[in-house]
């Protein structure tokens, strides 16, 4: 999906000719500039080519851009100052420019002629970036989501295969979750998802991955062995034990761990951690059990 490549996207002032209002910039190649901007669907890559462009033409050290608490930056943060707030498309924007001196009256001109520029094409790249979120993230949770889950299992699976390295998957659920919704309404069984998902990403590494697949139904997946998967289970049953909110309703879980190993597929993972599951079930709930496939060792560098 390409945004803002048609000139018909353009606000009118971007299309207008060489000489027509902007005299102070007959040096420069608009065109080539709208066109480099309009390259990228990356906010970071837009910021990143604006930042060099502006560089070429004003004394700068670098630029911050802030919008809606996400931040921007190119270059070093230091220097004289000056602030910008622009408006666009009903978002609002603030830029801080980083001077090496302060601008005289015609590179102020030019200023803010090239930051129009950056606008639609930043605009377009956040729109995006917005969409892409949606489309890999459940909105209760704001975990993973299942389509996400799926193309990230295909990459680990990829990275582990390539490098031999170990990887683990997680199948997970919330233990009686029907009862809850039943006993306590479908507002509270969405409270206890939201708060388990915090209580998941509070829990993980950074290097780990956890989606909502459906309903109560979670994944996790770790650039690691079973052994560290198990220790990440442990982690999760204590951090429900002293949770306040879930522990009120009784909500605990049960997990299943499945190491990769070379002959896997995607399906044959999750069906190994999920049969891992049901056992923790069968075990008594509110447990994990670790699928007992030893040619997952195999893939462990000795």
């Amino acid at each position: 999906m390409e945004f803002g490549l048609a000139t018909e996207s353009l606000p009118i002032e971007y299309r207008k000719p060489m000489g027509a209002g902007i005299a102070t910039l007959s040096e420069v190649d608009l065109v080539d500039i709208i066109q480099q901007l309009h390259q990228h669907l990356d906010p970071r890559s837009v910021f990143a080519c604006f930042g060099k462009i502006m560089g070429q033409h004003l004394p700068l050290y670098g630029i911050c851009l802030e919008h809606k608490g996400q931040l921007l930056h190119w270059g070093q943060q230091q220097g004289y100052a000056i602030e910008q707030k622009l408006s666009f498309a009903e978002r609002q924007f603030t830029i801080n420019y980083m001077l090496k001196a302060p601008l005289v009256p015609s590179q102020t001109q030019r200023l803010i002629q090239l930051q129009k520029l950056v606008l639609q094409p930043l605009f377009n790249a956040l729109q995006y970036q917005e969409m892409s979120q949606q489309a890999m993230y459940d909105a209760l949770t704001k975990l993973g989501n299942r389509h996400y889950y799926r193309e990230s299992l295909r990459k680990e699976i990829a990275r582990a295969e390539r490098n031999q390295q170990p990887l683990s998957l997680i199948a997970l659920d919330l233990d009686n979750f029907k009862q809850l919704n039943d006993d306590f309404g479908h507002q509270l069984g969405d409270n206890a998802l939201i708060e388990f998902a915090e209580l998941l990403n509070a829990t993980i590494r950074d290097t780990d991955l956890a989606f909502r697949i459906g309903g109560d139904e979670f994944t996790i997946l770790l650039q690691a062995d079973s052994q560290v998967a198990a220790l990440l289970c442990q982690r999760i049953l204590d951090a429900l034990a002293n949770h306040d909110y879930l522990e009120k309703y009784q909500v605990s879980t049960s997990m299943g761990i499945a190491q990769w190993c070379t002959n896997d597929s995607e399906q044959s993972l999750y069906a190994r951690a999920d049969n891992a599951l049901y056992k923790a079930k069968a075990a008594g709930r509110q447990c994990f059990q670790t699928d007992s496939n030893r040619e997952a060792n195999k893939i462990i560098i000795d």
